[in-house]
């Protein structure tokens, strides 16, 4: 039986894990947390995003715990309209989904040929007895394959591709999600969804189901994300949270009310940034295996697309099927060959958003077709073999 270590218990290692558990692979899951916990707040998944959920086995149920969300358009703060309703529509609408249920999810789905290590903080990757191997200085784990889904300031990838930092695009990001039992009542008019850009600020929200749907769960609610030029805030999150306050006083409803009704507790700060270069490779071969670099720790890229999630099930989607042609190594550089070129041209198009979505000027004006070709770009992925 063939051997994998993955490293990180997020999106992309969970599935990771367990795509390797159904095909036969002996896994072990190394997590730096003690145990495994599931992310905070909300994520979206794109088209392409599901359409890996699917190639995985994984997208059963998934209409049950996610929501769509359909383009809405984009308003100013002033709550006129930058990209009218129906502009800039897309084929299939992304939909959101709690970081908790997806978790559960993939936690059901990992199998007995799983093997969780917590409290393990990986810092060395090497080839051991032929075999790539990562340490935490005190353990060796070592298996036909190292699975790299340590996020985007991935010790592995430090070590592999040492070329290859993550640096701050200069802006900071939060998110949250308020369950319905203190979550808002929308204006009488208002979609469930919807987008706000201002002068490099921009607000968006999404309700994660219905109102009385989820009762006094936090499973359901109103998700959204706020994103502000500037670097990580050092206050702690009730300091953060009247920044936001400050920040977005006075645009148009319902931030307001949102922010108004968010609890310190709610808030998850995080960087806006990119790893530039791209590794050479996102599989290097390492003695007789190698190692894949999936997610963040291969690609991580400012989320003006809001495609985290789905390029790394993409990752994983794309290595379960390659890695049921045979070797090791021949299966790592088709894993590149064919995700390389995709993750350029989705970079790509995320930097032609950014030019849109993150201009500071408080007249500038919006090209609904440059977020709908880059939106289409991101999407185009029809599955693991191309």
């Amino acid at each position: 039986m063939r051997a994998a270590v993955v490293v990180g218990a997020g999106i992309g290692g969970l599935a990771a894990a367990g795509a390797l558990a159904r095909s036969g692979w002996k896994v072990t899951l190394l997590e730096r947390d003690d145990r495994l916990r599931p992310g905070r707040a909300a994520l979206v998944l794109w088209p392409n995003g599901v359409r890996a959920l699917r190639a995985l086995g994984l997208a059963a149920g998934l209409e049950g715990i996610s929501t769509p969300v359909p383009p809405a358009g984009i308003r100013k703060p002033d709550g006129s309209w930058l990209v009218p309703p129906g502009v800039a529509d897309i084929d299939s609408p992304p939909v959101v989904v709690h970081r908790e249920d997806l978790h559960d999810a993939f936690i059901a789905n990992l199998g007995e040929q799983v093997d969780v290590r917590g409290g393990v903080a990986v810092q060395s990757a090497r080839v051991h007895r032929d075999r790539p191997a990562v340490g935490d200085g005190r353990v060796t784990f070592e298996g036909d394959l190292v699975v790299a889904a340590d996020g985007p300031d991935s010790a592995i990838r430090r070590r592999l591709a040492a070329a290859s930092t993550f640096a701050s695009a200069g802006f900071a990001a939060w998110r949250a999600v308020i369950p319905w039992y203190r979550a808002p009542e929308l204006p009488s008019g208002l979609p469930a969804h919807g987008e706000l850009l201002g002068a490099g600020q921009r607000f968006g929200y999404a309700s994660l189901g219905e109102r009385g749907s989820a009762g006094g769960s936090t499973r359901g609610g109103i998700y959204w994300v706020a994103t502000v030029p500037g670097a990580l805030r050092p206050e702690p999150p009730a300091g953060q949270l009247a920044l936001l306050r400050r920040w977005f006083a006075g645009w148009h409803a319902p931030v307001a009310q949102l922010l108004a009704a968010t609890e310190a507790d709610d808030l998850v700060q995080e960087p806006v940034g990119e790893l530039a270069p791209l590794p050479d490779t996102f599989g290097p071969v390492a003695g007789s295996g190698g190692y894949a670099l999936i997610g963040d720790a291969a690609h991580a890229m400012p989320h003006h697309l809001a495609q985290g999630a789905s390029l790394a099930l993409e990752d994983v989607a794309t290595l379960q099927t390659v890695l049921a042609g045979g070797a090791v190594p021949a299966a790592l550089a088709e894993y590149n060959r064919l995700r390389r070129p995709r993750i350029l041209r989705v970079l790509q198009h995320s930097k032609k958003a950014a030019s849109v979505l993150q201009q500071r000027s408080r007249f500038a004006r919006v090209n609904p077709r440059t977020l709908e070709r880059a939106a289409a770009a991101a999407t185009e992925w029809a599955g693991p073999t191309g």
